[in-house]
């Protein structure tokens, strides 16, 4: 991008924000590491989307892309429980039905959001708070599933969950109006969750096969992004713990940067193992003792940084001693209790 280009876009840029203030006095809040573009409430922790907010520019002047799972994370979507309803007793007795696994803990879960969130604007990512609906649920927190980022737009799913289906359309709206426009949307009979679905270059998009995501999914994803250049794998995932558990590609394998990938390698297709190796990736075993803690389920930073789950102390060790900055946060209700990890509760929409 040229720096004409760039001069040029900041003076537009700068000229709305005038124009927005003058329509509507209160600030813009949004947060990007520990600077603030303008003066906040000292509440204000994360950008609203119902304000009326401006997109933050990247080093590289855009606002979204998406073809990349381990590049220096810079603007991300999360849900807290809050906004979920986790202090709400109608949708918190839908807990059993949700396959949580004890009655949640509102106030502990909410802390441990919070962590999460310190330790993503630590690292340097603006954060975008969903706002609350009606028919939002206890799942929704975990708000990588429900979308998918691209160079092109957002790409709505149609999750294989039922309750999930409203999240879709709310990132839509919700990102559009910060600048992020829907490239696609999956339609009936397609089922479709990004928590099965992998970049694994900027042209190649793996995505598995399962309970959550069918074969009408993952055709319709090719027929939207076939006419981009991407090539989209499908990769067969196992029964595992059947139809009702939450059993993801990304339960099975988290990319840690262009050439390292953390597997639980046992429950991986040999197919998929087969194909990962042949684009040179390197592998990171979980420790097995880890598993129903969702070892395997890692955010990638950018920049050998990553982010995990505390309790799980021996996969975090590994990673460690093979050269990666493991930063941690408390996950026993936030993860856990709803078998969603740090990837799952954050919607990446732009890295560079």
């Amino acid at each position: 991008m040229s720096r004409v280009f760039c001069e040029t876009w900041g003076s537009r840029l700068q000229a709305v924000k005038v124009f927005f203030r003058s329509l509507n006095p209160s600030p813009f809040r949004f947060s990007h590491g520990t600077r603030h573009a303008v003066k906040s409430s000292p509440s204000s922790k994360f950008l609203d989307l119902k304000e009326n907010a401006l997109p933050a520019l990247s080093p590289t002047g855009l606002i979204f892309n998406g073809h990349s799972m381990v590049g220096t994370l810079h603007r991300v979507l999360v849900c807290s429980p809050r906004t979920a309803g986790w202090n709400q007793p109608q949708r918190l007795s839908a807990w059993r039905d949700l396959g949580f696994h004890h009655a949640p803990d509102f106030a502990k879960a909410q802390s441990q959001h919070e962590t999460l969130c310190h330790e993503l604007t630590a690292a340097g990512a603006e954060i975008l708070e969903l706002p609350p609906e009606d028919d939002l649920s206890l799942d929704a927190v975990y708000t990588h599933d429900a979308s998918l980022a691209t160079d092109f737009g957002l790409i709505l799913m149609r999750p294989g969950k039922s309750n999930r289906v409203p999240e879709a359309r709310h990132h839509g709206s919700s990102c559009e109006a910060q600048g992020v426009p829907t490239f696609g949307t999956i339609t009936a009979p397609g089922t479709t969750e990004a928590g099965d679905i992998l970049w694994l270059d900027s042209k190649t998009l793996l995505i598995g096969h399962g309970y959550r995501t069918n074969a009408a999914g993952i055709q319709q994803m090719r027929a939207l992004l076939a006419p981009k250049g991407i090539d989209v794998l499908s990769a067969p995932l196992p029964y595992g713990p059947g139809p009702s558990a939450c059993l993801h590609l990304m339960s099975l394998i988290s990319l840690l940067d262009e050439q390292t990938a953390l597997v639980d390698l046992p429950w991986l297709a040999v197919e998929t193992v087969e194909l990962l190796k042949s684009r040179g990736f390197k592998f990171i075993q979980i420790d097995d003792s880890e598993r129903d803690t969702l070892a395997c389920n890692v955010l990638a930073l950018g920049g050998k940084r990553l982010l995990a789950v505390e309790e799980n102390r021996k996969t975090n060790d590994r990673l460690r001693h093979a050269g990666f900055d493991v930063r941690t946060f408390p996950g026993s209700e936030i993860c856990i209790n709803g078998s969603g990890g740090p990837t799952c509760l954050t919607r990446p929409l732009l890295r560079g």
